[in-house]
């Protein structure tokens, strides 16, 4: 709508700075000012102006882009040339050209929050009046249908509640990244089906994200559909694995990642929400449904959700960094994981003897007599690590360490280790073999600050070109 020349003031009855400035409105006018007065809450605010208008549908401070009451604009030649927030005298004399203006007034006086930025008023005026760039199918629902019930009757939850995703709900999760709605994240396995970021924040919503955790839930996507990790794979074996979202970097202190007590557990929004995200994106947009393209036998309670942060240390490099990012970088690393194996090692107090405890534990990953058929990760306890630490061990050492730990016998192995001896072949006979493949072995810390309680986490690595390799991706805004 086309804006006059002159000045216009945008203001709300409760606000006090604006009941401070309504008798300068009416100087203003007095004065032969070309005064427009939007008023977003009581028509009674500037009442008997010639300039007061109610903008009572907030469509016109909405294109203004008012965040602040009062603001004063001016307005020259269709363009605007000049604009104050709140009460700032010498602002307002410039753009006014009145030197006198305000002189009984304070210098200063802040003002209040526009109407526009009301909790769900902002969505509710951009999908109104604004171009959100939403481009998804709207699902009409039946007056008698229950939005969380719909949603299950569709199909499109994880077998829980999920929260109704609202175009005024989706576009304030999209707000908490600046890419485009309509920007391509990938293919999505089963279907490759095209995902773009919209469709990303719309299952976000769905499992219950902040928006500021959005760029995480858009990284552990995009790592999801990097061919080494083997999304497809991982969705029609029939082993246990799903995807194990870590979170490294300043990123997972900002929101709140859990990686302290509990940290493999419920109880906190991010973890939970970050990880049930990507599995409701391989669902509602790839197509991965347990009994049709997802075959797990058994699967895991982590398919739901499995997410946590590492608790970063000194001393000890971060998973992150291990695998080549700047420490100050924000990460996520997937990990196809399995269920978690606790290791309860209460006696030992020296490096070497707790490294060896580690190793045996390792070894029954998936199967003792199976080798280079899996991956782990191994999660140490802050009261285990110190044990590392004091004795002057990196986590580069425990891991070498646990590398020639778990190099295993050819020759016990297809003897038949604990009387079982199907499955090794002779070849192996005579030679040391890795329980795991280079680089299959990862290690992070986490956990609460007391209990000599670590844990293993199998990972789906099948022999030959089929399984999946851990992935690192940097997240951006």
């Amino acid at each position: 709508m086309p804006l006059p020349d002159g000045l216009i003031v945008v203001a709300k009855r409760d606000c006090p700075t604006c009941a401070l400035v309504e008798p300068l409105l009416r100087d203003l006018a007095q004065g032969g000012a070309a005064l427009t007065v939007l008023v977003q809450d009581d028509p009674a605010y500037a009442a008997g102006l010639p300039g007061q208008v109610f903008d009572d549908t907030l469509e016109r401070s909405f294109r203004l882009g008012i965040e602040f009451v009062p603001t004063l604009i001016r307005m020259s030649g269709g363009q605007e040339v000049g604009r104050a927030y709140g009460w700032h005298r010498d602002d307002w004399r410039a753009l006014s050209g009145r030197p006198d203006l305000g002189a009984g007034l304070p210098a200063l006086r802040p003002g209040c929050a526009s109407k526009t930025l009301d909790p769900g008023v902002a969505e509710a005026l951009q999908l109104r009046f604004g171009d959100t760039g939403l481009g998804a199918r709207q699902v009409a629902l039946g007056e008698a249908e229950d939005p969380i019930e719909a949603c299950f009757d569709r199909g499109w939850t994880d077998g829980l509640p999920v929260v109704p995703p609202t175009p005024e709900r989706v576009l304030r999760m999209l707000a908490g990244t600046l890419r485009r709605p309509d920007e391509i994240v990938g293919l999505v396995p089963p279907d490759l089906a095209p995902c773009t970021v919209e469709k990303v924040a719309i299952n976000a919503v769905m499992a219950g994200c902040k928006p500021e955790y959005l760029p995480v839930v858009l990284s552990a996507v995009e790592a999801a559909l990097i061919d080494e990790f083997g999304m497809h794979g991982i969705l029609c074996t029939t082993m246990f694995a799903g995807p194990l979202v870590i979170v490294n970097g300043p990123v997972a202190r900002r929101i709140g990642v859990n990686s302290g007590v509990n940290a493999l557990g419920q109880g906190h929004r991010a973890n939970a929400s970050i990880g049930r995200a990507l599995q409701l994106v391989i669902r509602n947009v790839g197509g991965g449904r347990p009994g049709e393209v997802d075959r797990a036998t058994l699967g895991t309670p982590g398919k739901y959700s499995f997410c946590f942060a590492e608790s970063e240390i000194e001393g000890w490099e971060p998973l992150h960094v291990q695998r080549g990012f700047a420490r100050e970088a924000s990460t996520v690393t997937l990990f196809a994981g399995e269920g978690v194996q606790g290791v309860v090692d209460q006696k030992s107090r020296t490096p070497e003897s707790l490294a060896r405890s580690f190793a045996l534990c390792l070894r029954a990953v998936d199967h003792p007599k199976l080798a280079m058929a899996g991956d782990a990760l191994l999660v140490v306890s802050p009261d285990h690590c110190r044990v590392f630490v004091e004795a002057g061990w990196s986590k580069a050492r425990l891991l070498d360490e646990l590398t020639q730990l778990l190099m295993l016998p050819g020759d016990e192995m297809v003897a038949g280790a604990g009387g079982i001896a199907e499955g090794v072949p002779a070849a192996l006979a005579g030679k040391p073999v890795p329980k795991f493949r280079p680089g299959g072995l990862l290690i992070v810390r986490a956990g609460g600050g007391a209990g000599l309680f670590s844990a293993i986490i199998a990972g789906w690595a099948a022999s030959g070109p089929v399984g999946s390799i851990p992935v690192t991706k940097e997240i951006s805004a």
